[in-house]
């Protein structure tokens, strides 16, 4: 707990050395030494800032923590989070005035999984059990502030832009079982994100699926005009044109003739 981690510091005047880990992934829990630690919510929404975004001057924090307070009552409450902070979570901030920012050695769970992501997206080899990371990746459910809702989405983002690159390694290894997971957990990140039933699809063919594929297409058609009005854009139709004009390379579905029963899916099948 936090408080006895101050105390032990104070007793012995110097103190032991606290290695601390903030997750903000799934709920907000500070570690000291593998520890929870009992923090404010003040306490916390300027570590969590500073976790986020890094060092920040004390004006742009105050400004940030506390818009409907005044400037000089917005710089006094940071002040006293900052003290209390410092005395109650020793180490935890950097020694330096100004900014104010996280000590180097805080280990924080959001700053690993966007380092392991961007890696990912560089083509770096994969590492087990990423994709399913980022598909539970959630940051800070149930915080509504307007820069943390910024942050979730700039996550989210990364989130999908990286299961999508590694669906495209997936594809190039040869993997169609592993990329169709991959893009499918997109997919329910960003339910109307084209690009990831582009993957889909590409999954789908080259596992031999090629009925499941243009379902696909045809589901993710009627998705986005019920949704949003919007017909899929000329990606996905090139998918949808067949022909040397078909970016994904999406066969034809072998058909039954001339019977009634089939007439829809002639007329899909044209439109493929």
């Amino acid at each position: 707990m936090g408080a006895p981690l101050a105390s032990d510091r104070r007793a012995t005047g110097v103190g032991p050395m606290i290695d601390w880990e903030l997750r903000l992934l799934g709920c907000w829990q500070l570690l000291g030494n593998g520890a929870p630690a009992v923090v404010g919510s003040r306490q916390q929404r300027l570590i969590t800032a500073l976790a986020l975004m890094g060092p920040r001057p004390r004006a742009y924090l105050a400004g940030l923590l506390w818009p409907e307070s005044a400037e000089q009552q917005a710089a006094g409450s940071l002040r006293a989070t900052v003290f209390k902070v410092r005395h109650q979570l020793p180490g935890l901030l950097s020694d330096t005035l100004e900014p104010v920012s996280l000590a180097p050695r805080v280990a924080v769970d959001v700053r690993k999984l966007r380092e392991r992501a961007e890696l990912a997206r560089s083509g770096a080899p994969m590492e087990r059990g990423l994709d399913e990371l980022l598909y539970v990746a959630e940051l800070l459910p149930g915080w509504y502030e307007d820069w943390v809702i910024f942050e979730q989405e700039r996550l989210r983002a990364l989130r999908v832009a990286t299961l999508e690159a590694l669906a495209w390694q997936y594809l190039d290894r040869d993997e169609p079982d592993l990329a169709l997971a991959a893009a499918r957990q997109a997919a329910r990140i960003e339910p109307l994100r084209e690009s990831a039933y582009v993957l889909i699809v590409r999954a789908q063919i080259q596992a031999g699926n090629t009925a499941a594929a243009h379902r696909t297409v045809e589901e993710f058609r009627r998705r986005l005009r019920d949704e949003l009005g919007l017909e899929p854009s000329a990606r996905l139709r090139a998918a949808a044109g067949g022909g040397s004009g078909d970016l994904l390379g999406l066969p034809a579905p072998v058909l039954a003739h001339q019977h009634p029963r089939y007439a829809s899916h002639r007329q899909l099948t044209k439109e493929l």
